[in-house]
Order: C-alpha cells, then sequence, then structure tokens
C-alpha cells in the first residue's frame, strides 16, 4: 500500500477514526474532571566554597562546587533530610512517601540547586519545600565538614524560598484534552488500516478485475453505483434516465454484447455468490436497457425459494412460472407486461424447487421465449447456498455474476465461479453492483457533468418524470425506445388455479417484437 492508498483506508474509516477520536478527547476532559489536583512549590539554592582569597583558588572552588552539586541534588530526598521533615512538620505521612514528592535538579555549568515539593494543597507544599531546604543545607553542611573542624568549606544559601503556587501543577486540561485527541486519531488509523488489511471483501473495479485475473476468471463488464433510493425507485431509467447508475447498466448492455460477437448471447441468466447482493435489481435493469435498444426483451423470475420480482415490480405474483411447469396455465396467459419489456414471474413457491428447475418442462418454457424474444433475462438464485442456479445451465447461454462491492469476499466469488464451472456452465462476465463514487475516483462525476441538459418545463424534467411512479398496486411504466413512457399492457387472463384455489391474475395477451 502506497499512501494514496493509505489516505483512501482513512477517508474510508473516517466515521469510526472520527468516534475514537471523540472517545479519547472524552477520555481526556474525564480525566482532567476526576484527578486530585496537584501543586507545586520549588525554593532555590546556590552552592558556594568558604575559603579563597585569589582569583586561583576560587576557580578551583567553583569547578569543586560543580563537580559536587549533582551530588547533593541526589541527598534531597534522603532520609536524613525526610525524616527530619516529617517530625517537624509532623505530617501523616512517612519519609519514604515524602522522598517520592520531592525532587532536586540543578542546571549544567552553574552552582544552582532547585527543591521542588509536589502536595495536593498548595500551602502545605510551600512549607514543606522551605523546611526542605533548610534541612538540606544543615545535612549537606555537616556531611562536606573534615573530621575535628568546626566549619565546612561548603556553604548552602537559599536564595529563593518557595512560595505558595496559585494554580494547580496536575491535571493540565489543555495537554489531556490534545492527548487523548491524539491517541483517539492514532488508534482509530491503526484500527482503520487493520481492517483494511483483515478484509476479504471486492471493494473497487480495479480489485474484482485483478482477483479474476489472477484466479484465471471471466472479465468484468462493469460496475453500478450505489443509489440509496433504488430501493423506491428499482428502475434506474425511471427515477434518473441518464444518471451514474442508469449508465452503469448501459456500459454492461454494451460489454454484453462484445462478449461474442459471432453468437451473441440471448438467454442470459444473472446470479450472485450469496442473497442480498442486488442480482434482482440488476436483472430488472438490464431487460429495461436491453428493451432500449428497441430489442423485445423478456424477464424471467426462477429464484424458486424466495422470488422478489413481482413484489419489485408491483405485479401479480401468484401466477407465473410454476403455474406454467405444472400444466395450469400457458405461457402467453401469465407473461406480464411493464411497458417495454415483459416479465414471468415466479409464481407461488413450490416444494421442490430444484426438481422444478431441472425439468423438461423448463427447458421448453426458455426455449419457447428465446424463440419468441430477442433477450431473455433469467433472475436466478444465488449460486452458493443452493444448487437452482447451477440446475438450468444446460438451458442459459451463460451467466452473469453480480458482485457487491464490499460485501462480497475474494473467496466467495471464487468458490461461485468453481461451482458453476464444475457443471460446464458458462460464465459471461461479473458486474460489480452497489459501488460507492468515492471508490471508483470521479467517473460517476463526470457521468453527472455529461448528462443532456434539461430545459424547465420540458418533456423530460424532473416534473414531468414524476408522472412514471405508478401508482400502489400497478406495475410501472417504462419509457418506449422512442424516449416516451410506454402504455402499460394489461388484459384480463382467464383465472388459473394455484395451490388449489381459484385466482385471477393480470397478464398481456402476447409479446410482440
Amino acid at each position: 500500500m502506497d499512501l494514496r492508498d493509505y489516505l483512501r483506508v482513512l477517508s474510508r474509516r473516517w466515521r469510526a477514526i472520527t468516534v475514537l477520536a471523540l472517545l479519547g478527547t472524552a477520555v481526556g476532559v474525564l480525566i482532567t474532571y476526576t484527578a486530585t489536583p496537584e501543586y507545586r512549590a520549588s525554593a532555590k539554592l546556590f552552592v558556594s566554597v568558604r575559603e579563597g582569597s585569589d582569583t586561583l583558588q576560587l576557580a578551583q572552588g567553583n569547578v569543586f562546587t560543580q563537580a559536587r552539586v549533582r551530588s547533593y541534588a541526589e541527598v534531597a530526598a534522603s532520609p536524613m533530610v525526610t525524616r527530619h521533615v516529617v517530625r517537624t512538620l509532623r505530617l501523616d505521612m512517612t519519609p519514604s512517601q515524602l522522598s517520592r514528592r520531592i525532587s532536586a535538579s540543578t542546571q549544567p555549568d552553574t552552582v544552582l540547586i532547585r527543591l521542588t515539593v509536589t502536595d495536593t494543597w498548595p500551602e502545605r507544599a510551600a512549607r514543606i519545600s522551605n523546611a526542605v531546604a533548610e534541612r538540606f543545607t544543615e545535612v549537606v553542611r555537616d556531611l562536606e565538614r573534615p573530621a575535628g573542624a568546626e566549619t565546612s568549606p561548603v556553604r548552602l544559601s537559599v536564595t529563593q524560598p518557595a512560595s505558595v503556587p496559585s494554580v494547580p501543577f496536575s491535571p493540565r486540561p489543555a495537554v489531556n484534552v490534545a492527548l487523548g485527541l491524539l491517541a483517539g486519531l492514532v488508534l482509530g488509523a491503526g484500527l482503520a488500516v487493520a481492517r483494511e488489511s483483515m478484509d476479504r471483501s471486492v471493494r473497487t473495479l480495479q480489485a474484482l478485475t485483478e482477483f479474476l485475473a489472477g484466479f484465471g476468471g471471466p472479465p468484468v463488464l462493469g460496475s453500478v453505483t450505489h443509489d440509496p433510493r433504488a430501493t423506491r425507485h428499482p428502475v434506474a431509467l425511471l427515477d434518473d434516465m441518464h444518471g451514474p447508475r442508469a449508465e452503469g447498466f448501459r456500459r454492461l448492455r454494451t460489454s454484453l454484447r462484445f462478449v461474442d460477437v459471432d453468437q451473441p448471447p440471448r438467454v442470459i441468466a444473472v446470479t450472485s455468490p450469496l442473497p442480498r447482493e442486488g442480482k434482482t435489481s440488476v436483472a430488472i435493469n438490464l431487460a429495461a436497457t436491453l428493451a432500449e435498444t428497441g430489442a423485445s426483451v423478456c424477464l424471467v423470475d426462477t429464484d424458486l425459494r424466495r422470488p422478489s420480482t413481482a413484489h419489485v415490480m408491483g405485479l401479480v405474483r401468484d401466477a407465473g412460472l410454476t403455474t406454467v411447469l405444472i400444466g395450469q396455465a400457458e405461457v402467453h396467459q401469465v407473461l406480464q407486461s411493464v411497458g417495454s419489456f415483459s416479465v414471468l414471474t415466479s409464481g407461488s413457491v413450490p416444494p421442490n424447487p430444484a426438481e422444478l428447475l431441472g425439468s423438461s418442462q423448463l427447458r421448453a418454457v426458455l426455449r419457447s421465449l428465446a424463440e419468441k424474444f430477442d433477450h431473455v433475462v433469467v433472475d436466478t438464485a444465488p449460486v452458493l447456498p443452493v444448487a437452482d442456479a447451477s440446475v438450468i445451465a444446460s438451458v442459459v447461454d451463460g451467466y452473469l455474476l453480480v458482485v457487491r462491492a464490499s460485501h462480497t469476499s475474494r473467496e466467495q466469488v471464487g468458490a461461485a465461479l468453481r461451482t458453476l464451472q464444475h457443471v460446464g456452465a458458462s460464465v459471461l462476465g461479473t458486474v460489480l453492483n452497489m459501488t460507492s463514487s468515492k471508490e471508483e475516483g470521479n467517473t460517476y462525476g463526470y457521468a453527472y457533468e455529461y448528462r443532456p441538459q434539461r430545459r424547465k418545463g420540458g418533456r423530460f424534467s424532473k416534473r414531468r418524470r414524476s408522472l412514471y411512479v405508478p401508482p400502489a398496486g400497478r406495475a410501472p411504466v417504462l419509457p418506449t425506445p422512442g424516449g416516451e413512457p410506454g402504455a402499460q399492457v394489461t388484459a384480463a387472463a382467464p383465472a388459473a388455479a394455484v395451490d388449489g384455489e381459484t385466482r385471477s391474475m393480470t397478464a398481456d395477451g402476447s409479446a410482440q417484437r
């Protein structure tokens, strides 16, 4: 990973980094307001030599004191000092506890010693600091006094007594908050990089292309950007005819034309490794974009376990493919039109989906549809959970594998491809669904800027496009190849018995090229 990759990871995980940064800041604030304030009082001492009348002796004495002053600093917290101070001031602590509160420091090339005492009370800190300085001078004087001599050649003078501190030394709000923020940012960035390293999902078109190239798999035919409005507007052409999502499906349609120029696929099965990866959405929009060129298209829902095409499109779902397979209706009786293409819904959910999909009746149905329509798009079940998708491998021209960005792992893509290859299925290619515009750079921004200009109040204005939204319970009306919304073709079909109950359905009489 280079610097751009790291920056991309941080921008993608910015929510987690922000949360951890705020959490670290909150911890810093909490520590600041819960910690006991501590005060520091310091006294400064000067070390000198008594003897010396000429310049040479004074220089020698100065060198002597500079060499000894470092040793004096170690004596400040010794028991000889602390025991006397505790006894004199009657402190409620032991000499060892007091020694931990005393620190002595020296300045280089000087004979100055700074004694600092830390305490929770400012007055007591100053009192202890002065008492330590006074006792310290006595101890050093006794240590340097030669045996039998009355005076010591070394003299310590208090040049600056300790004063009562006005503000606490600890806690320091600014420092604690800054450290908490910094710790949160570092932890968040580290967590983001760690999660990125362990994440095996396919995020970008480039990542999927590189993986399939190393796997020896099919080509990547395109990508479709994620649109939060897709649930309310499943057909991209109805929501925004020239939006990034619609253009993504158009690129997919164009790529499919070049998969096999000599024998272009007509019956295309759309599947995915796992559920909830958007295969039904891709199948619906692929059928819509194929019909946009003027070709006759039929969408067939063969996901007999969890069918969703009828629900998404607002169609009758009780009569459909299963009704035809059990011989209770003809194909033309249960076909439903959504304007520019026809739909054969799944019908009622059977107890034996795999057996129905592997029957000769299904092959006959798909064969008849392939003779009547230019393109047949088959929405199948996911590959890995069940065997339904691979059962129909012999009756379709090829599979289109839908991979959901940031959701499907590389292992799942490889397992799905191996499953399809094991049954001799032809995989036309893959499509990366629900991609992020940030992951793919500025491609979608350019697509949005290059959209056709619309006149305010014109026939392609947003106000006119709002007429495309169907009423509740009715199928959406897709634009015809000419661009105008096509009339919804519906006719009352004969009643069909499904699960022992007679139900009426809405269908078109036949599919016209």
